[in-house]
């Protein structure tokens, strides 16, 4: 279709169009004179541009607000059935799926055990998970988390191994979800997802340049440069995991995806091995940390055991991040997962205390603070945005 000049009549009525709609979408339910106001559109046109919007199914009449004796003014909302989209976060134990609405109401949640299932039933499994949150039939598009990365070059899941993620690793991965499926697909790296949604509703708001630490069973990270997600050539920068650590193993001698690098010096079972070596247990890294600092706030041999015992796992963990900031000098650092968050202050000022000994650049660190799951979160939060730039330009000409 013909490019449209700029200054006609067609396009004037899609930039004033989708002003409307995203002041709805920030607001919530306006009357005409409001949507004029903010739009700097007169009635007459305000009152075709509502005309025009309810006819193409995005805007509806919710209800009558009461004005001044005798004045009445119709109020309009964004019709949340214009559109729905899916979040998902996917481990080899489970798939979380979140469905919302266009204006970014959740309208159903589930949780879809996934242990022991074959390779090769990726599609259904995506379709099960779906379906058991009430995914509506006219779903646009999902986002998926994953724990690897999309090799934008060969269309396949790297950075994880098939233990990792069984199914996932096959030829043309997002063509063959979007064709059984039917709807738009995205495949993201969890851990980008993460500081999509602290970039959005956490500490990093307002920062362009920041890093974000993972660590819990594995290690990541996530770069955001210039306030946009650095995904790499080849889909896996951030993976710190396999990064080369002093005091660790490297893939030359243990294999490609062994225990290797920062994740042998510092992962989950590297922590869970320290702590042990300091008397201090736990079932899981996270509550084997949560142990160690609740006994520090005490007094005695084994308050000093655990105190030494966080020291060493501060220092390991800022080998690595002195590597990230030296080569990166971000803003701040954001500290996030089940290790770092059962750590709390005392890990975060411990982190920190160490990193700034090893490097020039001293940015702060920062507790994440956004609340459940955060690789859900930042999922929502992108098939959002491009669903919404999708369907309030679809009155814009091309």
């Amino acid at each position: 279709m013909t490019q449209p000049t700029p200054g006609t009549p067609s396009l004037l009525r899609a930039i004033n169009d989708r002003a409307a709609l995203h002041a709805l979408l920030e607001r919530g339910a306006l009357t005409r004179p409001e949507i004029g106001a903010l739009t700097g559109l007169s009635k007459p046109t305000a009152s075709q541009l509502l005309a025009r919007l309810q006819e193409a199914g995005l805007v509806v009449l919710d209800g009558i607000r009461e004005g001044l004796p005798g004045r009445t003014a119709e109020v309009y909302r964004l019709n949340p059935a214009a559109a729905h989209v899916a979040a998902l976060d996917v481990t080899p134990a489970h798939i979380d799926v979140r469905v919302a609405d266009i204006t970014g109401t959740v309208i159903g949640e589930h949780r879809l055990p996934t242990p022991g299932r074959a390779a090769g039933d990726v599609v259904e499994r995506v379709r099960a998970a779906l379906e058991g949150a009430g995914a509506p039939a006219d779903l646009r598009r999902a986002v998926i988390g994953v724990q690897g990365a999309l090799d934008p070059g060969t269309g396949r899941l790297g950075y994880a191994t098939s233990k990792d993620m069984p199914g996932w690793h096959i030829p043309d991965l997002v063509p063959t979800l979007s064709g059984g499926l039917g709807l738009q697909i995205a495949v993201e790296n969890n851990v980008n997802l993460v500081a999509q949604a602290e970039q959005a509703h956490g500490v990093a708001q307002g920062h362009p340049d920041f890093v974000l630490l993972w660590a819990d069973e594995g290690l990541g990270s996530a770069l955001v440069l210039g306030g946009r997600l650095h995904r790499g050539a080849t889909g896996g920068a951030g993976e710190v995991g396999y990064m080369p650590a002093p005091g660790a193993p490297t893939a030359r001698e243990a294999g490609r995806y062994a225990n290797h690098g920062y994740q042998a010096l510092t992962g989950g079972p590297a922590v869970l091995k320290i702590l042990r070596s300091y008397g201090l247990r736990g079932t899981t890294p996270a509550q084997a940390v949560r142990n160690a600092v609740q006994t520090s706030q005490s007094t005695g041999r084994r308050a000093d055991d655990a105190r030494a015992g966080l020291r060493d796992i501060a220092a390991r963990l800022a080998i690595g991040l002195a590597s990230i900031t030296s080569v990166i000098d971000p803003e701040i650092i954001v500290l996030t997962g089940g290790t770092l968050l059962a750590g709390g202050e005392t890990l975060r000022e411990l982190v920190e205390h160490e990193l700034h000994a090893l490097t020039i650049p001293r940015p702060p660190l920062l507790l994440s603070t956004v609340e459940g799951n955060p690789v859900l979160a930042g999922a929502l939060d992108l098939a959002l945005a491009a669903t919404r730039d999708e369907v309030f330009g679809s009155t814009v000409p091309s």
